[in-house]
């Protein structure tokens, strides 16, 4: 495709790699941005440039924060006896929307998936085992996608805690074989986390 401006090319091949995000789709929002006013082009390009300045990562659950330790973490209304175990940050809004869980969380940054490369080590597991090891955790949930890699990341990791004498379990399977967490309407994500079940060696 010809575009009348290498800036608009440039900006519409930036876009593309935004997960999503196809060309039409593209285009359209770099044409969006050229009618918007200079302070609003101006504050569009603050909020990205803080994504990357600004943003830390939990340094107790691994979830984006503006602080050294996050909003969920240092909330003392918050049960800090369960901590539930999501794959990524999108899996903690998933769950927060819901308004159902009170307790804590422990982001993974992924799942153990051999073909991708992706083992334990990779993931944020042992820091899991330190927090249960250091004590005042009562259970541990795990939210995970309902895929093979999710299932074998539970086991894995559960086998990691068994020794630890906390409660394992998992939320219970009304999300689809296959489906991916952060797709799952509020309702059904909400009734799993209340329904939840023990998970057995």
């Amino acid at each position: 495709m010809d575009y009348p401006s290498s800036a608009i090319q440039k900006a519409v091949e930036a876009f593309k790699t935004l997960p999503g995000i196809g060309n039409k789709t593209a285009v359209r929002l770099v044409l969006h941005l050229i009618k918007q006013s200079e302070g609003r082009i101006s504050e569009f390009e603050r909020a990205i440039e803080a994504l990357r300045k600004d943003i830390k990562y939990c340094s107790v659950c691994h979830n984006l924060s503006d602080n050294e330790v996050c909003s969920v973490c240092s909330n003392a209304r918050r049960d800090q006896a369960r901590i539930c175990v999501v794959q990524d940050v999108r899996d903690v809004l998933a769950i927060e929307s819901t308004s159902q869980y009170t307790g804590v969380y422990h982001v993974l940054g992924g799942v153990i998936s051999p073909i991708d490369g992706i083992g334990p080590e990779d993931l944020k597991i042992a820091s899991l085992v330190e927090r249960v090891k250091n004590g005042g955790v009562e259970e541990v949930i795990f939210a995970l996608s309902a895929t093979m890699e999710g299932d074998t990341t539970i086991f894995y990791t559960s086998k990691q805690l068994k020794d630890s004498g906390v409660k394992i379990s998992t939320i219970a399977k009304g999300i689809a074989i296959g489906g991916e967490l952060e797709y799952i309407d509020e309702i059904t994500l909400g009734r799993s986390l209340l329904a939840r079940v023990p998970f057995e060696i």
